[in-house]
């Protein structure tokens, strides 16, 4: 009997998975594959040979990959601190940290929109300065959409790497200091190798998040730099057109999959020449 407590554990989150994400997804998927003509794979040759669609495909997995890099830059370092200082500033800085997650979506949208707007913070600012003669276009571009995403999944990469960087033993950085090296190589050559686990983590949470967002992209780009999700919705909801809304998220669930795959892959690669380096 103890041996099945486990499974009757699990059963009930297994069942909620079948009925509310896993049959609900094939139902949507079904139709785009079986066809009354039979087994056709017509609607997504159709949506992988047109230029619109592949622009869109291709904005969204450079707009997540940059983003996620960028997330990664800043939240190693940032991760590293908060790993080293006190419980108490450690509270402080988790929390402010995690503030963003608690603002809703909309709410962190319609802030930027007020920041990067042509009568925003930044031109109203680079305007009395006298830098700039005109308003910069920083609204509805690649570019506010990457710095809305940046904002809004740096604190997943932070909290993801601030458990690994804890884990971390200070006296190693010491000891490979007196032995001559330097902070930084100390830090690339130890910190980094260690907290490669976590990168990989922070990094499929991110990419996976900014591949799916839509209120973010919807309200820093607009319809001239649509993303993935933002274009599912049009399909779905303004056109009614189930079928390649279906396709769109067919695609997006299957690119999420392989980049995932091909991140986990690298780390194990990493891995394995640290081992053998060893």
């Amino acid at each position: 009997m103890k041996r099945n407590v486990p499974y009757l554990i699990v059963t009930p989150g297994i069942i909620l998975l079948l009925f509310f994400m896993l049959l609900p997804l094939v139902n949507s998927i079904w139709p785009t594959i079986f066809t009354d003509s039979g087994v056709s794979i017509k609607s997504y040759v159709d949506f992988l040979t047109d230029d619109y669609n592949l622009k869109i495909f291709f904005r969204t997995i450079k707009v997540s990959v940059i983003v996620t890099l960028i997330s990664a830059g800043l939240g190693i370092p940032a991760a590293y601190f908060i790993a080293g200082v006190s419980k108490k500033w450690k509270s402080l800085l988790m929390a402010m940290t995690m503030f963003p997650l608690l603002t809703n979506s909309v709410i962190r949208s319609f802030a930027w929109i007020n920041i990067l707007g042509k009568s925003g913070v930044i031109n109203s600012l680079l305007l009395k300065i006298g830098i700039i003669d005109q308003p910069l276009t920083l609204l509805y571009t690649e570019f506010s959409i990457i710095v809305g995403s940046v904002y809004l999944f740096l604190p997943t990469m932070i909290m993801t790497l601030v458990g690994v960087m804890e884990n971390i033993e200070r006296e190693t950085l010491e000891a490979a200091e007196t032995l001559g090296a330097s902070p930084f190589k100390a830090f690339y050559k130890i910190v980094l190798p260690l907290c490669t686990p976590g990168v990989i983590v922070g990094s499929i949470l991110v990419f996976t998040g900014t591949m799916t967002a839509y209120t973010t992209p919807q309200l820093l780009g607009g319809n001239k730099n649509m993303l993935m999700a933002t274009f599912l919705y049009q399909k779905a909801s303004t056109l009614g057109d189930w079928t390649s809304a279906s396709v769109i998220a067919l695609i997006m669930i299957v690119t999420t999959l392989v980049v995932n795959k091909g991140l986990n892959m690298a780390a194990a690669r990493l891995d394995r020449r640290e081992m053998n380096r060893a």
